[in-house]
């Protein structure tokens, strides 16, 4: 019965090719949702299943077996498959924490690093023009209830005709406005619970960066300036001199696969069909929700039988 504990943990590797097709084939504020709530989904369900793997390991702590008032050993199956399930259990918790840890601290010191950059800047209507050749353009959002800023390169405002910075000031308005970096916030702690949610990481920036692309055109009514003002942009971009990353939760014009970006603002419009792969993962969801619900209770059982409160079988 140990194994209801262990499918949660491997159900999230179906996810990955599921969101691509997702994201490629959905419209695009409906698959960043999906893909967004599967991922976090996953997550849960995996954090919950390593938590109660720990109990066999941690009952067998004379301490913590009189805290739970046992009166006889408590038995998860065989002694070497439950203790060694639950070594394994407290290594891969072990590695989320510092994994989320570290990445949430190098993401907030990108954010203050950009914050800093832009802090004193005239702010117009909720842009401000960074002094800077290189030419780039992203959405800050805002911390501790404050509002977001657009912020744009003097490089990037070069770089694009009137119409076309029009159309790319759209783009990262809807970002603000759609607040995307919660969903990006939410994809990026899922990846650090599972290697197999940090694969889908990028299918959810992509999808939000679409939906941005899709607001930006309806906002300037021509989709194909919309692309050309993504592709120009994505051309003119350069790296940073200082080799400094841009924060993931200040999503870009030029974030993402440009070319499929564009691809997909030149033809008709997104596309509005719920694909069979949304469906799929929302019975991946399901399936991981019931097979960790399950275990939960046959542990729960387990611990009623070491307390006596039921007779073993």
């Amino acid at each position: 019965m140990i194994a209801l504990l262990l499918l949660p943990l491997l159900l999230p590797w179906a996810l990955p090719p599921l969101a691509r097709r997702t994201a490629e084939r959905v419209r695009p504020d409906i698959a960043l949702r999906a893909i967004t709530g599967a991922s976090a989904a996953l997550a849960v369900g995996v954090v919950a299943c390593l938590g109660a793997l720990l109990l066999p390991l941690a009952l067998h702590v004379p301490a913590l077996a009189r805290l739970a008032h046992l009166l006889r050993p408590f038995q998860a199956g065989p002694a070497v498959l439950a203790f060694g399930a639950s070594a394994l259990a407290a290594g891969a918790l072990a590695v989320c924490a510092i994994a989320a840890v570290r990445g949430a601290a190098a993401e907030v010191g990108r954010l203050r690093a950009a914050r800093v950059r832009v802090a004193g800047l005239p702010d117009a209507g909720g842009m401000c023009v960074l002094d800077d050749d290189r030419p780039d353009a992203f959405a800050l959002p805002g911390l501790r209830g404050a509002a977001g800023r657009i912020v744009v390169t003097a490089g990037m405002l070069r770089a694009l005709d009137p119409r076309e910075r029009e159309a790319l000031i759209g783009h990262e308005r809807a970002h603000l406005a759609a607040r995307h970096h919660l969903f990006l916030a939410l994809a990026q702690l899922a990846g650090w619970c599972h290697p197999a949610l940090a694969a889908v990481v990028p299918d959810v920036s992509f999808a939000a960066e679409r939906a941005a692309d899709e607001a930006a055109a309806v906002a300037c009514g021509d989709r194909r300036l919309a692309a050309r003002a993504v592709g120009r942009a994505a051309l003119a971009a350069t790296p940073r001199r200082d080799g400094a990353q841009q924060p993931t939760l200040a999503p870009g014009g030029t974030t993402g696969p440009v070319p499929a970006r564009v691809r997909a603002l030149l033809t008709e419009g997104p596309a509005r069909r719920v694909i069979p792969a949304v469906m799929a993962m929302a019975l991946l969801c399901t399936a991981a929700g019931a097979s960790s619900l399950a275990g939960s209770i046959w542990l729960h059982r387990g611990v009623e039988i070491a307390q006596g409160e039921h007779p073993s079988d």
